[in-house]
């Protein structure tokens, strides 16, 4: 299979993996054959990009995080939690999650397990979900980012479990919020950013009320706003102030969020994302932090197509952990259009004179 621009896909391709929605229920399972009213729907939903099966491409399998049955479960167990404190904010959680650090210590274990069965720690996030889906799926994601960071750093288990419990419900304060700021998509004024920027201290304060939640946990609510030269909210703490916890949880955060499809923009590409957070060392994150994070990210994860500088369209069938930004790629078709007597393979690593464009 391959991963493909929604606007290249015809109808009679058939999805090679399945699409999530919002509660971790499959909207459109694998194999199923795409009309062009599947098309248009999923287009209108803010989905960009699909796999679809090729026959080029039969062989390559997307290298997933985490299983599709863990992840499902794990959306599930946020979208839960979050649309009940939607529904009754009030409550502050004591009533309605009264075991919930435990449930999500679980939810990350497994989340881990998936994690430590892998045989590398570079990964991509490769789950293809509808925008209105992208609280729930974000929190998921912000966790097996931090949950691959806290590894790397060589964190033991407990360590693991605070941080990913942090991760997983780092944006519950989110649910404080008035619902009509939730999906808005025009310029919010100075009042809304000031009721916006309430949800890490709300978040801090609802975890901090659970009995079974560290403190620690907590603060990867409370902090994944503040940045490393003090400009972020809400107290504007900076450097060593701000708990790596926070720190690895926030980096998490900011890339999945420019790499995921917003409703007011489109998004960025894995390597558009990791030139972010360079830029942003030092001032934003942690030199070192970010330098860790973007050695464990797959920059073209496999089965993504691109554009090569040549003209000719390929997919992603290897990478290489010492040089991630140039993986092996599939010829697919030539500059012409037309495909290759055989479809072939190059090492962009050995060839310099040739580089990936842009996803298509």
């Amino acid at each position: 299979m391959r991963r493909a621009h929604i606007s290249s896909v015809k109808p009679g391709d058939k999805l090679g993996r399945a699409i999530f929605q919002e509660n971790g229920n499959v909207l459109l399972g694998d194999g199923v054959e795409l009309t062009q009213r599947f098309i248009d729907r999923l287009t209108n939903m803010g989905i960009d990009m699909v796999y679809i099966e090729d026959p080029f491409t039969e062989d390559l399998e997307p290298s997933n995080a985490i299983s599709d049955e863990t992840r499902k479960k794990a959306i599930s167990t946020v979208h839960k939690t979050m649309t009940s404190l939607m529904d009754a904010p009030t409550t502050r959680g004591r009533a309605i999650a009264p075991e919930m650090g435990r449930t999500f210590r679980n939810v990350f274990g497994q989340l881990l397990n998936d994690l430590a069965a892998r045989e590398e720690l570079l990964v991509s996030l490769t789950n293809i979900q509808a925008t209105d889906a992208y609280l729930f799926n974000h929190s998921v994601n912000v966790a097996i980012l931090a949950g691959i960071m806290g590894v790397a750093k060589g964190y033991n288990r407990n360590q693991l479990e605070e941080l990913g419990v942090g991760a997983l419900l780092f944006d519950i304060g989110m649910t404080q919020m008035p619902k009509e700021l939730l999906g808005k998509t025009s310029p919010i004024t100075q009042e809304e950013r000031a009721v916006i920027e309430k949800h890490a201290e709300d978040g801090f304060n609802l975890l901090r009320s659970q009995h079974d939640i560290s403190l620690l946990s907590a603060h990867c609510a409370f902090q994944h706003h503040e940045r490393f030269d003090g400009s972020g909210y809400p107290r504007k703490i900076k450097g060593s102030e701000i708990h790596e916890y926070a720190q690895i949880v926030a980096i998490a955060d900011v890339y999945d969020a420019l790499t995921s499809p917003r409703p007011h923009r489109r998004r960025y590409t894995p390597t558009e994302a990791i030139e972010f957070l360079f830029a942003a060392g030092g001032t934003f994150f942690d030199v070192n932090l970010i330098k860790m994070f973007c050695q464990h990210i797959s920059i073209y994860p496999i089965a993504t197509t691109v554009l090569l500088s040549t003209g000719q369209i390929a997919v992603v069938c290897r990478n290489n952990m010492l040089a991630v930004h140039r993986p092996t790629v599939r010829i697919l078709r030539e500059p012409d259009g037309n495909p290759p007597a055989a479809p072939y393979e190059i090492e962009l690593k050995d060839t310099h004179n040739l580089m990936i464009v842009k996803e298509v």
